[in-house]
């Protein structure tokens, strides 16, 4: 250390009167929206620490690695580091970080000098990286390994074990992040050796994901049972339109007794007519109708009515038995339950009307008819 205090070869006049200064000159410098401070800054600051000028402080790693370093820089830039330099009663100073590889902790250093990383160097120590991050309380630091594994360092392997890591880092965004990837794609990463590890030595972490993904299927079978529904309502919306257009414009084989049909008429824009059709004609003829044996003129009788619930021009509609359940309604006593089934049956299907988007469902009528 004698003779590196002596020298300062290799060192521009610059850096030797930065070293030579009592000003606080080892402070944390701004870096810009990448991370990344001016070039010539970062040289400058990487070639102090690689040279090791006027060192006073020996960090030990795992394996007898040594890395010199400077007392301003380290407890400048980290309240733990500072703590643990003030307690070391040695000279120089000495501090031990294990348990990571040597060039990880170099690379921690590195970035504590320039504020800078090498994307080789994070790539392969992010994991290390953000413990240490979070061990000496380096924010910035720990921003970047969660932002470089969100933009492409998780994977399907990996991610139960960084998953793990962020929440003992404190990592709330990084550990959301793999919390989302690991209900996405549970039955691969389930089958992991992270996620076999994670089992046995957190299994309340197991459980907690487990909760996770049986609510996020819930979530998924709840949306697929409402787009089901959604469709639905608007196909009975479509059969309410085409039993309009039947009765009062007429259609293929079915109309107005005062209108004549053209039997060489363009395809009909009305994707629900056709199956109508058939059912306006079956339940005409019907002779099981009567006695109430059967289904599909249930089903017809129930559009019918629909369609009187909500048609406003009843004194005049052509659909048939439109005022007849009008009437009905008005003098045959329903039940609460019954009642409110039909205002909610009512309301949806005119609902999916108004937000119905340029989609055509060919088969219409077939929720409805079968």
């Amino acid at each position: 250390m004698g003779e590196m205090e002596e020298t300062c070869e290799g060192f521009s006049p610059l850096i030797s009167n930065m070293v030579a200064s009592d000003a606080p000159l080892f402070t944390r410098l701004p870096t810009n929206s990448n991370g990344y401070v001016a070039a010539t800054t970062r040289d400058l600051w990487n070639c102090l620490l690689d040279e090791g000028y006027k060192a006073d402080v020996c960090v030990h790693t795992d394996n007898g690695g040594v890395i010199h370093a400077h007392t301003g820089v380290l407890g400048g830039t980290s309240p733990v580091l500072k703590n643990m330099l003030t307690q070391s009663k040695v000279r120089p100073r000495s501090i031990s970080i294990h348990g990571v590889p040597h060039q990880a902790v170099r690379a921690f250093i590195r970035y504590l000098y320039s504020s800078c990383y090498e994307h080789k160097e994070m790539d392969e120590f992010s994991l290390h990286l953000l413990v240490l991050s979070h061990v000496f309380v380096i924010s910035s630091l720990k921003k970047a390994c969660s932002h470089r594994f969100e933009m492409g360092l998780l994977t399907d392997d990996n991610v139960v074990d960084v998953f793990q890591m962020a929440h003992l880092c404190d990592a709330p965004r990084l550990r959301l992040i793999c919390h989302r990837l690991i209900v996405k794609n549970f039955k691969v990463i389930s089958t992991t050796d992270g996620w076999r590890a994670m089992k046995h030595s957190r299994p309340q972490l197991e459980k907690e994901l487990l909760e996770s993904l049986i609510e996020a299927d819930s979530r998924k079978q709840e949306r697929l049972k409402k787009i089901k529904e959604k469709k639905i309502y608007l196909r009975l919306s479509e059969a309410m339109e085409a039993l309009v257009h039947i009765c009062k414009d007429g259609c293929r084989t079915i109309g107005p007794h005062d209108q004549v049909l053209k039997g060489n008429g363009v395809p009909c824009d009305f994707p629900a007519c056709k199956g109508l059709e058939m059912l306006i004609r079956h339940f005409a003829g019907c002779k099981a109708r009567v006695a109430g044996g059967c289904t599909h003129c249930k089903r017809m009788s129930q559009l019918l009515e629909l369609h009187s619930r909500i048609c406003a021009t009843s004194d005049v509609c052509k659909v048939p038995l439109c005022r007849h359940f009008k009437k009905k309604l008005k003098h045959q006593h329903q039940t609460k339950k019954d009642e409110r089934r039909w205002k909610l049956l009512v309301s949806r299907v005119l609902a999916a009307k108004h937000t119905a988007v340029a989609s055509v469902f060919p088969s219409a009528i077939a929720v409805v008819s079968t």
